[in-house]
């Protein structure tokens, strides 16, 4: 009886992850694009990309030197 009781939870769970596998494979498409995008664009948007990604780094590492020099603050409460 206990044997039977512990593959009902499985059981349940499988029917479960095959219900979400066929949710995600209705949102997958596998038509080609309706617009396409041009290389201009494409350009643009892995420019854009690059300097979000790369500002940031290039931001702190120019101000390291700066980040050095501040004082550092005491571990114990005056």
């Amino acid at each position: 009886m206990v044997m039977a009781l512990k593959g009902v939870p499985q059981a349940a769970s499988l029917v479960r992850a095959k219900m979400v596998l066929q949710d995600r494979r209705s949102s997958i498409y596998s038509k080609p694009p309706k617009t396409k995008i041009g290389p201009g664009q494409s350009f643009f948007i892995m420019s854009v990309f690059a300097v979000g990604m790369l500002a940031p780094a290039g931001w702190i590492m120019h101000h390291i030197p700066e980040y050095r020099q501040r004082p550092r603050p005491s571990s114990r409460p005056s």
